[in-house]
């Protein structure tokens, strides 16, 4: 029997554990079933263990299995792909999939919706100018775009010269049900650290450059090594896989922190994890608009996170947490000791984050502004005349 419910194909580099395909999961988990069908394309891999978070039985994933090089060659491939299944909507996430607007658009897709979740380590600040101009190519074959932070707003606005009508800002949203505070610090089976008179401080994220757990490695050991206080109570936990964790875990030793810091690796319960920290850390390099400093602040953690991309529209200086500069294990050693030193100050701290997670970053309001866009984008898409490439000068 033919579904008649709009197609949503979103394509990804890869679908495997990170913020971007969380959100992804969250969004697909719980948007209405009655309202669109949805389909994964990675670029790369769909990750089977990754791909059991999506709820969903009538979502199909798709791995392309992309070598290194230029994604044209994987043109004729999603031409047919997008031919043969029709989608409404073709939902493209970061530079890494930019390009597959291309093809959607020569397969006659509707809506092509694009969402820039963040920059990485190759372009920290977005200065880079032939990303720029490559986003700027393929501006025309997109009919809107999605930005999770106003920065990522700006950068589309000014600097690739995207018209503002055609940038929607959504921030990502959290379960606040899933992820919520506990009286007290739980016990996390095979955690060295489960004393109840320890101060754990923990990350969660990918263990990648552009996450900066280096930087967060070196500046606990600054705090351990120049306090015998800190010494005695405080311990790291850092949850993540990836491919930096051999040289993370020779780090922590050359830091002589063997005893104080515990790479946990990848965890599938992330809510149990946070119920297992004192305080959550952030050192990224850049940020979108972080899942996993919303789901700490959702679990009434205070927080410590670098002053980039998102973080700020997130944390309140001096109300929810703490920011620091990045890749500066000083500034990010005393923000610690701060609220190491002081823990009444870091309950106010997750108090409010808590309360501000919960008035606006709900889930549920994140699904309804997607819901509003795509239904909004395939009403303006003219049925039965199909897509047409409009002139540069009426896009930007």
């Amino acid at each position: 029997m033919n579904d008649s419910r709009p197609l949503v194909m979103h394509v990804v580099y890869s679908f495997d554990v990170g913020g971007l395909e969380n959100g992804i999961v969250n969004l697909v988990n719980r948007m209405p079933p009655e309202r669109f069908r949805h389909m994964i394309v990675a670029l790369t891999r769909c990750v089977p263990s990754f791909c059991e978070r999506i709820t969903r039985s009538d979502v199909q994933f798709l791995s392309l299995e992309k070598g290194a090089g230029h994604g044209a060659r994987l043109y004729p491939r999603l031409y047919r792909l997008f031919r043969e299944h029709r989608p409404a909507i073709v939902h493209t996430r970061n530079l890494a999939a930019l390009e597959m607007v291309v093809p959607a658009w020569l397969a006659g897709v509707p809506v092509r919706v694009h969402g820039e979740h963040g920059w990485d380590a190759s372009d920290l600040e977005g200065t880079s100018r032939k990303f720029q101009l490559v986003r700027k190519v393929y501006s025309p074959f997109v009919s809107a775009y999605v930005a999770l932070s106003r920065r990522i707003e700006h950068y589309l606005t000014g600097k690739v010269g995207v018209r503002a009508s055609r940038v929607k800002r959504i921030c990502n949203g959290v379960d606040t049900a899933r992820f919520a505070p506990v009286a007290k610090r739980a016990e996390i089976p095979g955690s060295p650290f489960n004393d109840p008179g320890l101060v754990v401080f923990g990350a969660v994220g990918r263990l990648q450059a552009v996450k900066d757990h280096a930087n967060l490695i070196r500046a606990f050991g600054q705090l351990v090594h120049g306090s015998p206080d800190a010494a005695r109570r405080a311990r790291l936990m850092i949850v993540g896989g990836g491919p930096l964790h051999a040289s993370l875990q020779a780090l922590v030793s050359a830091e002589g922190l063997d005893d104080y810091v515990w790479l946990a690796g990848e965890q599938a319960n992330v809510p149990l994890m946070n119920s297992g920290m004192n305080v959550f850390v952030l050192p990224s390099l850049a940020e979108g608009i972080s899942n996993t400093l919303l789901e700490a602040m959702a679990s009434g953690l205070p927080v410590v996170a670098t002053h980039v991309g998102g973080n700020a529209e997130l944390v309140v200086e001096g109300q929810t947490g703490l920011l620091v500069p990045s890749a500066d294990p000083a500034a990010l050693a005393g923000a610690m000791a701060a609220l190491l030193a002081h823990p009444q100050r870091a309950a106010a701290f997750g108090r409010a984050g808590r309360e501000r997670v919960c008035a606006q970053f709900s889930l549920d309001a994140m699904v309804a502004d997607y819901l509003s866009l795509y239904e909004s984008r395939l009403r303006a898409s003219a049925p039965g005349t199909g897509p047409a490439i409009q002139s540069r000068n009426a896009l930007r």
